[in-house]
């Protein structure tokens, strides 16, 4: 499946979660470990020294290890046959202090960890960038008209700026939530056979603290072998992340519709083409994060599935994470540096945003006169009263105004230049423009 990697991820989270760097991470494990247990007087100096030299990916037969890794269910049991075998070659006494009161699940965790923290750090590059350009993009159109829709269908003016500020302040929550589940799931496992550092005697969470601060991870209160809601964790955050994302482009490829055309993805050579309709401009962008966020969640219920494992260490449920939880960094990944790349380059078609807003020849404004009205004859009378000017007006194929300048009830209580201003989008706003400075500066703020 190369051929579409370029198309649904990225290059920098491929190589993050490649199988070199997923063996390699394994292998900081192994040397971080053989260091800290040297500092603490558990193994010989060379020893940790001679190990360390080896715990390099390119040393491996990584063909020989995929075949072994399918018989002893664990990439980590084969990785720790051929270091050793490596480390023996040159010194065979180091050998014997390989993986030194470690267990697999020890080696293939904090490898998954240290890919995280990587995966992590490109999400958070790529979110900044993103809100960057929503920032400046609803700061442009804070006060441009544009029709607001619900259920598909027109309902009152808002502003292209409010829009905007919504998706940025869903992605400013993102933001929030990458910061607080580095917290919690960038930590070490390292617990041994069952969690109890046992083969390590009295000097357990002494190398627990060395082996933490080798790798610069933070050290938990115990192993969390078969406690998986930090994984799980994660997974959710960027699930939800991936969701905002296909909002996003959502509503970019509705309102690239011919029959809309107020928002264009960037036009480029070879984008957005077809092979037959050479006047086609398709969504390009919106299409691959919109696939993003149709796969995701189905991802994340695999992990959440996954938290249920049995005791000390899980059977099937730990090993159905492999697979997953990398997919999950992929496609977010992807979906997220697709839509930080499109935004600032957007293409905002500011009077066909006006001319929308006139397509229902004026029953976008039926809210505004009934407001006006319901000061004078009441909420329920002005609503009954605009309910079936409205309809006279679909009927008649009239302007909405046309329809009220004929009706006495409407006359008696507004004046034309009151009418006037009731169908001036501008004036029916509300406080759009101070929602979109709010989330702005929020957003700056952070």
């Amino acid at each position: 499946m190369a051929l579409l990697d370029a198309l649904f991820g990225s290059t920098a989270m491929g190589e993050v979660f490649s199988d070199a760097a997923r063996l390699q991470h394994m292998l900081d494990f192994e040397a971080a470990l053989a260091r800290a247990e040297a500092r603490c007087g558990v193994i010989p100096a060379p020893a940790a020294l001679a190990i360390s030299s080896k715990c390099k990916a390119g040393l491996l037969d990584a063909n020989a290890l995929a075949t072994a890794t399918a018989a002893s269910l664990n990439p980590a049991i084969p990785l720790v046959k051929q270091l050793t075998a490596l480390v023996a070659k040159d010194d065979p006494e180091a050998a014997r202090f390989v993986h030194w009161g470690a267990t697999s699940q020890d080696a293939n965790d904090t490898g998954l960890v240290l890919q995280m923290r990587q995966g992590l750090d490109i999400l958070e590059a790529d979110l900044e960038t993103l809100c960057g350009g929503l920032t400046q993009l609803a700061q442009k159109y804070r006060s441009t008209p544009v029709t607001g829709r619900t259920l598909m269908q027109h309902a009152l003016p808002t502003t292209f700026g409010v829009k905007v500020a919504g998706w940025l302040d869903a992605m400013n929550r993102h933001r929030e939530r990458f910061a607080q589940i580095k917290v919690r799931a960038l930590v070490l496992q390292f617990g041994g056979a069952v969690g109890t550092l046992a083969a390590l005697g009295d000097r357990g969470l002494q190398v627990a603290e060395a082996l933490a601060a080798e790798l610069q991870l933070a050290l938990p209160a115990m192993p969390w072998h078969t406690q998986r809601d930090r994984v799980a964790e994660v997974a959710t955050t960027l699930g939800l992340c991936t969701g905002t994302l296909g909002k996003i482009a959502r509503d970019i490829s509705l309102h690239m519709q011919t029959e809309i055309a107020e928002v264009f993805e960037p036009a480029g050579a070879g984008r957005g083409g077809s092979s037959a309709m050479p006047h086609k401009r398709n969504p390009v962008s919106a299409a691959v994060v919109l696939s993003a966020a149709m796969r995701v969640p189905g991802l994340v219920s695999t992990m959440l599935s996954a938290m249920v494992q049995e005791d000390e260490r899980g059977i099937g449920d730990w090993q159905a994470e492999w697979e997953t939880l990398p997919e999950i960094f992929r496609l977010t990944g992807g979906a997220l540096h697709q839509t930080a790349a499109i935004v600032p380059h957007l293409e905002i078609d500011a009077a066909r945003m006006r001319h929308n807003l006139d397509a229902t020849q004026g029953l976008i404004f039926a809210e505004a006169v009934s407001t006006a009205l319901g000061d004078q004859i009441g909420k329920a009378a002005a609503h009954t009263l605009l309910e079936e000017a409205s309809r006279q007006a679909r009927e008649s194929g009239k302007h909405l105004r046309e329809v009220l300048v004929l009706n006495r009830a409407v006359t008696e209580c507004l004046t034309p230049a009151d009418l006037d201003r009731l169908f001036v989008p501008e004036k029916y706003l509300g406080v759009a423009e101070e929602l979109v400075d709010r989330v702005i500066d929020a957003s700056r703020k952070r």
